[in-house]
């Protein structure tokens, strides 16, 4: 009789365990619905109203309400407990000394952690929505540099800028260019920039002259190699020679950059101006090919400076610009006074600075130096019918040292203490 009171007992503590546990579970559930869905309405909220609330304010109410849910079901889960306790120990009395097997109701219902965290919690979800301040604000790791004032900050990032240091490429003066930076950084050095230099190699071009051809220009990485090789073989098929192709791509790579027109046009207009033969006319641009691709307008200035102002003929200024082209892009200044120097204080006649034009190509200060210690010494005579002469040739071109001892027949150091005194 005594066993089945105390069967009867531990059945009716077990029904009232089992209740409490449901009661526990089902207010359990009901708190996670509340806080899905208050975190829902703070979501929606939030994308609803983004123009009158910030993502900050947001926040915060979401953390208030999960503190409050939070505070709510901390003091459901004790008053639970306090009351399985009390059960528990109504049921232990009435069965004696019965010790159960059973754990304990505190222990035998699982409480939910709550995220202690609170920051990490209200983290923003990948589908709730920002401003777009915020999504400007969001910054992608990179191994190349967002922004920088130069691009040694990427040459060890970028394989392309590596390879140009290498081939000798000035990235010092290529940044001061305007978008020529972005421009190099856009480059893939296996696809861009091999097959343009492949290019340069097959028609001549020194591998030592690469560096200083992409220092100067650059664009020619962009230019597609259909356009390079067409630019090429129009210079061949106007008779100019491999080799003297490749000196004029070394010397002035912006060749490559004009169109085939473009040069066609450029060397038609050196003919006609100057009334030269197609051959004087390569000659020309063959020393200087800078003429190709530069402003015409310094040019045709020169042209009119030396027919009006010095007063050349045709002829002469043809001779003078066969023997120095320099003579068609020199600065306007100079060139007027140096000849104002040689013709008039020098006394030398048209036809004899025609003769020899170097004179105009050198610096002003070396023939007033030279001219003033001759003068000193007495010895100052440019006419050829006249005895010691001595040409405006020999005058400009050799070194002091030769110059003292061959033309003024004085010594280096002489002439070293009369510049002083000039």
């Amino acid at each position: 009789m005594a066993s089945y009171c105390t069967q009867l007992c531990l059945q009716g503590r077990n029904l009232l365990r089992s209740k409490a546990v449901a009661r526990t579970w089902q207010y359990n559930t009901q708190v996670r619905h509340c806080i899905t869905r208050g975190s829902s309405k703070i979501l929606n909220d939030c994308s609803i109203n983004n123009g009158n609330h910030t993502t900050t304010q947001t926040r915060q109410r979401w953390k208030q309400q999960m503190f409050c849910y939070s505070d709510l079901a901390t003091k459901h889960l004790a008053t639970e407990a306090l009351e399985n306790k009390n059960v528990e120990e109504t049921s232990t009395a009435d069965v004696g000394a019965y010790e159960s097997p059973l754990l304990p109701i505190r222990d035998a219902v699982s409480v939910p952690d709550m995220p202690l965290d609170l920051d990490a919690a209200a983290e923003v979800s990948a589908l709730e929505l920002i401003s777009e301040e915020e999504a400007v604000s969001i910054r992608v790791p990179s191994d190349i540099p967002p922004a920088s004032i130069s691009l040694k900050d990427y040459v060890d990032k970028s394989e392309t800028l590596s390879k140009l240091v290498q081939l000798g490429v000035d990235l010092w003066k290529l940044e001061q260019r305007p978008n020529v930076g972005s421009m190099l950084l856009k480059l893939d050095f296996n696809t861009d920039v091999a097959p343009r230099l492949l290019f340069l190699k097959d028609i001549g071009v020194d591998e030592a002259r690469f560096g200083h051809i992409i220092t100067q220009n650059p664009f020619v990485l962009t230019e597609s190699l259909e356009n390079l090789h067409s630019r090429v073989n129009f210079l061949k098929s106007q008779k100019f020679s491999p080799e003297i192709v490749a000196s004029m791509v070394s010397r002035a790579p912006y060749i490559l950059n004009f169109t085939v027109q473009r040069l066609d046009n450029r060397m038609g207009f050196y003919q006609q101006q100057l009334k030269l033969s197609a051959s004087n006319t390569r000659h020309i641009l063959a020393r200087l090919p800078r003429l190709l691709c530069g402003s015409l307008e310094p040019v045709k200035e020169n042209l009119k400076v030396c027919e009006m102002e010095l007063g050349f003929k045709e002829n002469e200024i043809q001779h003078i610009v066969i023997t120095v082209p320099k003579v068609l892009i020199a600065n306007k200044r100079k060139l007027t006074q140096i000849f104002d120097f040689v013709h008039n204080t020098m006394k030398v006649p048209h036809d004899l600075i025609a003769k020899f034009p170097q004179v105009l190509n050198c610096r002003f200060m070396r023939i007033r130096e030279r001219h003033q210690f001759l003068e000193y010494l007495g010895k100052a005579q440019y006419n050829p019918d006249l005895p010691n002469y001595i040409s405006l040739e020999r005058l400009v071109i050799m070194p002091n040292d030769i110059f003292c001892t061959e033309l003024a027949l004085a010594k280096s150091a002489d002439f070293s203490l009369f510049q002083k005194t000039l």
